[in-house]
């Protein structure tokens, strides 16, 4: 059985999901090189671990990097739009400048979430990096923290995507890219 013949479409390729990152991570690279003290990159698990990855490899500045996982769709395909942490931050980021690295933003309702418990730590700003960006399917406004910026790879269109970290009930994530479900596999 192929994981490729589970896909309806490509929509980003290896080369342009690359490409996307080395553009995000000379932006963050540019706009942090005078942040003292250096930030604090944390990672939304599982989803976003080969987004982080390739982009932190890629920030020439000293950085931190922790994880935090936030659950809010378990095994479906639509968040629960009351997402929960279960796996929390490791690193101290009390006074200190945060990148929340997502693999995509949906409703955001997750991305609040951990926006609001960053915030409750004590971030003096809280920016955040996604590889993917849903605006058709928002429910809630992401506010963002001190002086913290919204860095997008792609707008995604409003399909079920897997690949690239992204995953349908733990599968997927190995695809080199962002492609399209076919209904018939989670349906």
């Amino acid at each position: 059985m192929s994981l490729d013949s589970h896909i309806e479409q490509v929509l980003w390729t290896p080369d342009q999901i690359s490409h996307r990152v080395a553009e995000l991570a000379a932006q963050i690279t540019r706009d942090f090189q005078h942040v003292s003290p250096p930030p604090v990159v944390v990672a939304v698990a599982t989803g976003a671990f080969l987004f982080l990855a390739d982009l932190v490899r890629q920030i020439p500045l000293p950085l931190s990097v922790d994880f935090i996982r936030a659950e809010s769709y378990g095994s479906g395909t639509h968040s629960n739009e009351a997402p929960s942490i279960s796996m929390n931050l490791k690193v101290n980021v009390q006074d200190k400048h945060v990148i929340l690295v997502e693999d995509i933003v949906d409703t955001g309702c997750t991305l609040s979430c951990l926006i609001a418990h960053l915030k409750s730590k004590g971030a003096a700003s809280v920016s955040v990096c996604t590889l993917l960006d849903k605006p058709a399917r928002r429910k809630v406004e992401v506010e963002l923290v001190g002086e913290g910026k919204f860095y997008s790879g792609f707008q995604c269109p409003d399909y079920f995507v897997v690949g690239y970290g992204m995953d349908f009930a733990e599968l997927y994530r190995n695809l080199p890219y962002v492609g399209v479900l076919k209904p018939e596999c989670y349906q």
